[in-house]
C-alpha cells in the first residue's frame, strides 16, 4: 500500500496521472468508477484533459461501485445519473460502455450475479477509483461485511444514511434504505485500487484503514491485502497516521519510473 499526503488539488493530478497513463498504454481499459464526494475533482480534471489535452475514453469501459434501491431511473441521484452527469457526458467515454448494478430490478440477487457476470466478461477492472465513509466503509460494504463478499444486497447504516443526506437536501429519510454494492471480494479483484479521501472527517477512518488490524469492524482495512493500492490524503485525513513521516519520505524518494 502507497499512502501519498498532498494538498486536495494535488491528489486529484496524480489520481488523474494513473487514469491517463493507463489509457495511454490500454486505451481499451476497464475503468472502477465511484461517486460520492471523493472523487469528483478527479473527474474535473479528468474532464479538463480531455477538453485540453486530447485525453480519449473512447474505447475505455467503465462499471460503478453500486447503486440505490428503488429510486427511478430519471432520479437525479441515481449513481447511474451522477456518474454520467460528472463525467461521462462531459469526456467521449460512450456511455452504452458504462454499467452498474440495476437497482430497479425485480430480482435484485439475480442482477447481482448479472453484473458479477458482466465484470468478468470485460476481463476485470484495471483501475479502480475509491473513496471511504467516516465509519471505514468502501462502496457500500458497511461495517460487519464479509471480507470476501461478491455483488449483493445491503442494508445502509443510519450513519451512512446521515452522511448520504447531503446529496437529498438534508433529509436523511430520503436517502434509500438499501443499495447494490460491489463486495470487498469484488474490489480486490482490480488490478489497481485508488483511493482518495480528504478531511479531518475522514482520518479516524484513513488510520485504520493504512495502520489498523485487518477487520470486518472497518472494512477498508481489506486493502491492505491487495498487492497495488495507492492511498491519496490531504493533510487533514492523513492527520491521524502514525507514519506520516515516513510516508512523507517514500514519497519524496520515489523513483520516478515508478509511478502509482
Amino acid at each position: 500500500m502507497e499512502v501519498v499526503i498532498a494538498p486536495g488539488p494535488q491528489l486529484a493530478r496524480l489520481a488523474a496521472d494513473a487514469v491517463g497513463a493507463l489509457l495511454s498504454r490500454r486505451p481499451d481499459a476497464v475503468l472502477g468508477l465511484a461517486t460520492g464526494s471523493s472523487p469528483l475533482a478527479l473527474y474535473d480534471e479528468l474532464a479538463r484533459r480531455h477538453a485540453e489535452e486530447g485525453l480519449s475514453f473512447a474505447r475505455a469501459r467503465g462499471f460503478l461501485l453500486d447503486e440505490y434501491v428503488g429510486l427511478p431511473a430519471d432520479h437525479p441521484e441515481r449513481y447511474r445519473a451522477v456518474i454520467d452527469r460528472e463525467l461521462v457526458s462531459r469526456v467521449d467515454l460512450d456511455p452504452d460502455a458504462v454499467q452498474g448494478p440495476d437497482g430497479t430490478a425485480e430480482d435484485l440477487p439475480a442482477a447481482c450475479r448479472r453484473y458479477e457476470e458482466a465484470i468478468a466478461a470485460a476481463g476485470g477492472v484495471d483501475l479502480q477509483v475509491l473513496g471511504i465513509g467516516t465509519d471505514g466503509h468502501v462502496a457500500f460494504n458497511e461495517p460487519g461485511s464479509s471480507l470476501a463478499s461478491r455483488t449483493r444486497v445491503k442494508t445502509l447504516t443510519e450513519q451512512t444514511r446521515q452522511d448520504n443526506a447531503r446529496f437529498f437536501d438534508g433529509d436523511a429519510e430520503a436517502v434509500p434504505q438499501h443499495v447494490l454494492t460491489q463486495g470487498l471480494g469484488t474490489i480486490l479483484a482490480a488490478r489497481h485500487l485508488v483511493l482518495l479521501a480528504t478531511g479531518r472527517a475522514k482520518a479516524e477512518a484513513v488510520h485504520h484503514l493504512v495502520e489498523g488490524a485487518v477487520s470486518a469492524l472497518w472494512p477498508a482495512t481489506v486493502l491492505q491485502m491487495h498487492p497495488h493500492v495507492t492511498v491519496l490524503v490531504d493533510e487533514a485525513a492523513a492527520s491521524r497516521l502514525q507514519l506520516a513521516d515516513y510516508y512523507r519520505d517514500a514519497w519524496r524518494h520515489k523513483p520516478a519510473w515508478q509511478g502509482l
